[in-house]
């Protein structure tokens, strides 16, 4: 299979996880690393990438015009995929994960390999979590909610308190950019940086490394292929949890 030309597939179900969040089941499996992500074409809207929530699914996030017009769609509908594509995430004997909402997504299969020991899980609200049953199946599971309405109120980031990070060889992170910059400060201040991989999302046009869309400051590195995974001590001087880029390169604040 050549991973740089699309192949049509059919969605074979949509699964509503969250009020805002949905899973596309499709008609093809693709082998790949946990991390990895494809570029999905939605005909006659766009082209946009996401990550691999198993070897036949993506899990997405209503937020633009390409997701809205994918949660219109029904079985039997057609997607273009392209991939896997990017660097996944280094596995470890003793892995800790951390996802923040939508960011469960592309942890849940690295948790499936039996890689994860600890999965610290957190999101706005108990209706916003994502795959908790699936992942007490696998690992085990520790869950914030910002209101309280299951597992600790807070962060993940107060979760981190009560573990012992130094028992993990492996720390893997995703989820939105200013939760991933508390989590590298906390780790940074514990000197596990090198030890911790964090999952970015940045505009892409091609999704290959060449139209230079998704590089990041200050060493322009492509998010595409040379990440979206990237080492917390490589990031700690980065833009990271600080911009990101629009479609035409117009720095955005997070």
């Amino acid at each position: 299979m050549n991973d740089q030309l699309p192949l049509q597939v059919s969605l074979t179900e949509i699964k509503n996880e969250t009020p805002s969040v949905k899973t596309f089941y499709f008609n093809q499996e693709f082998s790949f690393e946990p991390g990895q992500f494809v570029m999905v074409w939605v005909p006659g809207v766009d082209e946009i990438p996401m990550a691999l929530s198993s070897a036949n699914s993506i899990t997405v996030q209503k937020a633009g015009d390409a997701t809205s017009a994918m949660f219109d769609l029904s079985a039997g509908a057609m997607l273009g995929i392209r991939g896997p594509l990017g660097k996944g995430f280094t596995r470890g004997e003793k892995m800790l994960a951390i996802a923040g909402g939508v960011g469960a997504a592309p942890l849940l299969p690295l948790a499936r390999s039996d890689s994860v020991m600890t999965m610290l899980l957190g999101a706005r609200t108990e209706n916003e979590l994502l795959f908790v049953d699936q992942l007490d199946e696998s690992t085990d599971v520790i869950i914030a909610t910002d209101d309280g309405s299951l597992g600790q109120r807070g962060f993940v980031t107060d979760l981190m308190r009560d573990i012992s990070i130094a028992a993990y060889d492996r720390i893997a992170v995703c989820g939105p950019e200013p939760m991933m910059r508390a989590v590298l400060a906390m780790i940074d201040g514990l000197g596990f940086a090198s030890r911790t991989e964090f999952s970015l999302h940045r505009y892409m046009k091609c999704g290959i490394g060449i139209c230079g869309s998704c590089c990041i400051d200050p060493d322009g590195l492509r998010v595409c292929r040379d990440g979206p995974v990237f080492s917390g001590e490589l990031l700690k001087k980065s833009e990271f949890g600080h911009y990101t880029r629009s479609a035409s390169g117009t720095k955005k604040n997070i």
